[in-house]
């Protein structure tokens, strides 16, 4: 039996990157886990077929929905499928998102609404939605992605940086509302990784963050995937409003 065996998940943005490797590794440990995507029906289903593989050992299980995280509807409907079949959800994992390249003079407003909603829009409604059974259970977990783009000087895109900024101030917020009622709110703050962002940059870039990084090197979803685990667990039962940078020491 798993370190989450039982415990009822969703993870937005599961298909891939960050999102799939929490996503796999929750059902590795025996949670139920349920994962949102929007576009890519072939990233899905592969994501599905793997984590299921997981799950015949596990004792876990995984399913999947398609949506936008900003799509109050599709919320609502993801999480009252879970209240129905599973009874509730006992963790959240915030993770979907999406980013350009662009700077600010060329940012176009339906690229800056499409950034802004998803990754602080979905935070919002989706934490809103389990929020209802987290509080009937008097506890779960709600941990939202961020990225040290937010807690560092750096070059990054404006309206990136600034989502991943109002997650910080939402974790703070949240973690203080509603933990009278032992539900944990943190938000893990990764560096430059080998998925999302670190695969859109250009080479020198890449090498003028491994320049400066402690360790010499950008990180990996599996070992961000297991802190994520650690936010979620019992261990860490004594955190809230945290905001964790694992960035290799910038």
């Amino acid at each position: 039996m798993g370190q989450f065996a039982g415990k009822r998940c969703i993870v937005t943005g599961g298909s891939r990157g960050l999102g799939r490797a929490i996503a796999c590794a929750l059902v590795r440990e025996g949670a139920r886990v349920a994962f949102t995507f929007r576009r890519n029906q072939g990233d899905a289903d592969e994501s599905l077929a793997t984590m299921t593989l997981i799950a015949e050992t596990s004792g876990g299980a995984a399913r999947m929905f398609r949506g936008s995280v900003a799509d109050s509807a599709h919320v609502r409907e993801v999480v009252d499928t879970l209240t129905r079949d599973w009874g509730g959800v006992d963790i959240l994992v915030n993770n979907a998102g999406t980013t350009q390249i662009v700077p600010i003079a060329l940012l176009d407003e339906a690229d800056w609404d499409e950034v802004m909603d998803s990754h602080v829009k979905g935070a919002y409604l989706f934490s809103r939605a389990v929020l209802k059974s987290m509080i009937r259970a008097r506890g779960g977990h709600i941990l939202s992605i961020g990225s040290f783009a937010s807690e560092r000087i750096i070059e990054s895109p404006v309206h990136y940086g600034a989502a991943k900024s109002a997650l910080r101030g939402f974790t703070e917020a949240l973690a203080r509302e509603v933990g009278r009622y032992g539900i944990h709110v943190n938000l893990l703050a990764p560096g430059l990784l080998d998925i999302g962002l670190g695969r859109m940059l250009l080479p020198h870039r890449i090498q003028e963050y491994v320049s400066q990084s402690a360790l010499g090197r950008v990180g990996t979803a599996r070992e961000l995937a297991e802190f994520a685990l650690f936010l979620l667990s019992e261990p860490s039962s004594f955190m809230s409003g945290a905001k964790v940078v694992v960035d290799g020491g910038i």
